[in-house]
């Protein structure tokens, strides 16, 4: 019988954490954008007096890198409003890969609306200030 030698254990206890740190990590960042959402609908509330659904058009909040929600389906020619409840950040929104204008930069309290008049599918939008260092991304699916 081979005895394990503390190296060979070390090396397995490393390789299996390797393995399971995707794992914990993406159900860490989903349990933290859920928090960091309910926290920018409080702030959409405490700004504006209600619930970003009670609102007549859909609502994108904007709060800590992340755009709350993080995926919306709406139909062609519906209008979106983008909100920054940021306290201090400006962002802005941007569907880059679809050849539209990035708008302009929403310093907190601000918003932007836009008639959606893109092809129906699956559309990434970012914000373009946070996009690539904090990963500011959402995703707008158009039905026909």
């Amino acid at each position: 019988m081979r005895k394990l030698t503390p190296g060979i254990a070390f090396a397995g206890a490393l390789a299996l954490a390797f393995l399971l740190t995707p794992a914990l990590a993406q159900k860490d960042s989903e349990a933290e954008r859920e928090k960091i959402c309910a926290e920018a609908g409080e702030r959409y509330k405490e700004l504006f007096g209600k619930e970003a659904s009670g609102e007549a058009m859909p609502i994108v909040m904007m709060y800590r890198y992340h755009f709350c929600p993080g995926g919306l389906t709406v139909k062609p020619g519906v209008t979106v409003r983008w909100v920054n409840v940021d306290k201090r950040t400006s962002h802005s929104v941007w569907f880059r890969a679809d050849g539209k204008e990035e708008s302009v930069r929403l310093f907190p309290e601000e918003h932007v609306e836009m008639a959606i008049d893109l092809a129906p599918g699956e559309h990434e939008y970012l914000c373009g200030p946070h996009w690539e260092k904090e990963g500011m991304r959402g995703r707008l699916e158009v039905q026909p």
